[in-house]
């Protein structure tokens, strides 16, 4: 199938909005990117683009139901809902998309959710795994933010911003929040799904992140049998594509370069 510019996916019983950015999947390899907890489509804002350009494959994105424009979900969230999100949903979706080759890229949450889906489903298309700011286990520093960043929701502007992104934006927040928040999710821990990856790893890590510590970057050299590429950013925190674009999107790129373009063929194309 030719995937439209933009559109929605039905996926679950839900509406997903996607955009596809460059050749469809039957005509490249397709870097499939998932977004933070508090992330949309539309919040990637030009990197998609920047990354489509510097590799010269396929680069979708989409929001997950309950966030952008996507349908909402029925709070509270499980405290297991990333694994939901890569065993149940991404597959539909990849399946959906036509996606035959390429690699997850994921920050955050959706890194989680990619290491989980990688761990967890031995898929031969998936050739490697790019993760921003990932979360492994749960730290002390991780609820605390959350529960700082609860506080600014409710009592200053944050919801306004957070709206120009989400449709439903409480739903999105706190579906996210709350999940985080719940006492069940600090023993929330997918470092035994890393030793099952067997594609290479990259991970970009702010070396200032307020949600994680460089205990996540351990974890990951500790349980991947597989290659783990990492590259610290000085100065940049949870969101490196944001606070270090460039920078980012090189160790990305070549990343994704070595692990596609090269290998595939000239100008990213299946063979």
């Amino acid at each position: 199938m030719t995937l439209a510019p933009s559109g929605f996916l039905h996926i679950n019983g839900s509406d997903l909005e996607y955009r596809m950015i460059g050749p469809s999947p039957e005509q490249a390899p397709t870097i499939v990117m998932l977004h933070e907890g508090l992330g949309s489509a539309a919040l990637w804002g030009d990197f998609p683009d920047k990354l489509q350009a510097a590799t010269g494959v396929g680069v979708f994105v989409y929001s997950r139901a309950g966030y952008g424009a996507s349908s909402p979900v029925k709070l509270p969230r499980p405290v297991d809902y990333m694994h939901r999100e890569a065993l149940d949903v991404l597959p539909k979706l990849l399946e959906a998309i036509g996606f035959r080759r390429g690699l997850l890229l994921g920050h955050s949450d959706g890194a989680s959710i990619a290491a989980i889906y990688a761990g967890g489903v031995q898929d031969h298309r998936v050739r490697a795994i790019a993760l921003i700011a990932p979360h492994f286990i749960v730290e002390d520093i991780s609820v605390q933010s959350i529960a700082e960043i609860k506080i600014a929701y409710e009592t200053t502007n944050l919801r306004d911003k957070l709206a120009r992104w989400h449709k439903d934006v409480d739903n999105a927040f706190y579906g996210w929040n709350g999940a985080w928040l719940d006492p069940k999710f600090r023993s929330w821990d997918i470092a035994e799904s890393l030793a099952y990856i067997r594609v290479p790893v990259a991970i970009i890590q702010g070396a200032d992140d307020q949600y994680g510590t460089i205990r996540q970057v351990e974890i990951a050299r500790q349980e991947c049998y597989c290659p783990v590429d990492v590259t610290l950013l000085a100065g940049a925190g949870h969101s490196p594509h944001r606070e270090a674009p460039g920078a980012t999107l090189h160790a990305i790129s070549e990343f994704a370069n070595a692990v596609l373009r090269n290998h595939e063929g000239s100008q990213g194309r299946a063979a």
